[in-house]
């Protein structure tokens, strides 16, 4: 696991430094505005519906029932399971897409009500909705091909197809934008795009498996009902993380233009370590749980189990605290340049704060949502999903209020809008978008808490020994890595001001010490390579 994690991650890292770039020629070109607030909620709402289905409960369903064909039936069964289920999930998706493409309005005013319709905000996006919108057909597909490539250890190319979609956006800012009569509608032309090269890139290695799908209708055959049945629950329980950015994208939209595309930026810079570390660790070790259940071996379920969680607190812990030290180096190095200003710096690196105190607890859930899916129990991770939505709605709605009643900055906005109302005052109050990323926070501690604590009791897991010792470790490194990563940040300290050049070198220098000091007291302190492999 740890070798078929270390591939995953490698291949991941690329799709996360193109995914880098992309993010900087947006702010570039297109910088933080209506536009591209427009663009982020039209790219969302497929991307989070891909999330949700494709990647979250329909990978949560299918690996394990797959797993349990491959190891009791032969490969004309397996086939056709594969056949059976891309037949019924495409027609599924292709009544999907028809149905959002016309509604597209709708959606978007679903989705962002606060989108000013008459400004042509709305309309924007829903013009960009319809051709951002089949990106879920292709990319849903591309999902099922590398559910199934994970299933045979083939783990790089799905870890890698993500970089045909940086490119393509790229490819699109640079290239078409120029040539459009509203430049951003060309970003939504290079997600369409993406999606198709995404899907054909998994082809040839299907291909080779000798498993590559003649789509069949199969809602009565007997293992596409079991993915079906497996799959309600985990619709809601396998992406809370989504499905709370989404809400709060929601009520950015009622906020400060700009506040959008700042949650954005802020999520991209998380969902660095999230997707090239956590994500990789879930993927790898899905199959592999579900293949302990099947073969009944509860020992290797639980100690499998364990190592994901360390391997897990190993990167996350210096990940968070790097994170929030270094949030407003990293945004300006990365992002400020072009339409992106220094007040898009701070506002961006506030988020970044706020939404990096959950990191560790966004990739233990990456862990801890397969152990029940892997079981092909798909109710429990729902219930700990209710309570960490009902906690971001709540927590947003309160500390919005608080912030607007309770503030000075509240009070100066009110006094700006008059008697207007609530939603008036909130789009002229700075840093209100902070509120949403720190219930987002709150909600992934409280699902990661919830899902470790139904393992627990139900005794599917065991702790391993060595914990002590392991977290003394990780304390002992991480507080030689602050300190260091501390006194270079108070030694240089007005990020914004500086060339990217000068920015770049000194963020270089910055996190090199740290991350070379964590490793180095890991090592005095005794913890080798070899350990991860146990």
């Amino acid at each position: 696991m740890l070798r078929s994690t270390a591939v995953f991650s490698a291949m991941t890292f690329l799709s996360r430094i193109s995914g880098l770039v992309r993010d900087q020629v947006y702010a570039g070109v297109f910088g933080a505005g209506p536009a591209m607030d427009a663009f982020v909620v039209a790219f969302r709402i497929p991307n989070f519906m891909r999330r949700l289905s494709a990647e979250g409960s329909f990978s949560m369903a299918f690996v394990p029932v797959l797993a349990e064909y491959r190891e009791k039936r032969d490969h004309a069964a397996v086939k056709e399971l594969v056949d059976r289920v891309a037949g019924t999930l495409l027609a599924a998706l292709l009544a999907i897409t028809a149905l959002a493409v016309l509604a597209a309005p709708w959606v978007v005013r679903l989705f962002a009500p606060g989108f000013d319709a008459a400004g042509g905000q709305g309309e924007l996006a829903a013009d960009m909705l319809r051709i951002t919108f089949p990106y879920l057909l292709f990319i849903s597909l591309a999902s099922l091909a590398g559910g199934i490539l994970n299933s045979y250890r083939r783990f790089a190319v799905p870890a890698v197809s993500p970089v045909l979609l940086n490119l393509a956006m790229i490819a699109a800012a640079l290239a078409l934008a120029p040539r459009m009569q509203v430049p951003v509608m060309a970003l939504a032309w290079g997600v369409f795009a993406a999606g198709i090269l995404q899907f054909a890139f998994h082809l040839p290695s299907l291909a080779r498996l000798g498993l590559l799908p003649r789509p069949r209708w199969g809602a009565a055959h007997q293992g596409v009902r079991r993915i079906m049945r497996l799959m309600v629950p985990t619709l809601f329980g396998s992406s809370v993380a989504q499905l709370n950015l989404l809400l709060n994208t929601v009520l950015a939209s009622f906020l400060i233009g700009g506040s959008v595309t700042w949650l954005y930026f802020s999520d991209r810079l998380i969902e660095f370590p999230l997707g090239m570390f956590g994500v990789a660790i879930g993927t790898v070790i899905l199959p592999h749980l579900s293949g302990r259940h099947a073969a009944t071996d509860p020992g290797g379920f639980s100690r499998a189990l364990d190592w994901g969680l360390r391997l897990c607190l190993l990167i996350a812990v210096p990940a968070c605290l790097g994170l929030m030290l270094c949030a407003e180096a990293l945004v300006a190095t990365l992002f400020q340049h072009g339409r992106f200003t220094a007040e898009d710096t701070r506002m961006s690196s506030w988020s970044v704060i706020a939404l990096a105190t959950a990191l560790p607890a966004f990739l233990l859930v990456k862990v801890l949502a397969p152990a029940f899916y892997a079981r092909q129990d798909t109710r429990t991770p729902v219930k700990a999903a209710v309570a960490a939505v009902a906690i971001n709605v709540v927590l947003s709605l309160g500390l919005l209020g608080a912030l607007l009643y309770l503030s000075d900055a509240g009070a100066a906005a009110r006094a700006l809008t008059g008697d207007t109302g609530p939603r008036a005052a909130l789009a002229e109050l700075p840093g209100a978008h902070v509120c949403l990323a720190l219930a987002i926070a709150a909600a992934g501690w409280a699902n990661a808490l919830q899902l470790w604590w139904y393992l627990r009791r139900a005794g599917v897991y065991v702790r391993q020994p060595g914990w002590g010792r392991y977290a003394l470790q990780l304390l002992v490194a991480c507080a030689g890595m602050v300190a260091v990563v501390a006194a270079l940040l108070w030694t240089w300290r007005d990020w914004t001001a500086w060339h990217w050049s000068e920015r770049l070198w000194k963020l270089l220098a910055t996190v090199g010490s740290g991350g070379a000091t964590y490793l180095v007291l890991l090592y005095l302190q005794g913890l080798r390579p070899r350990h991860l492999r146990h």
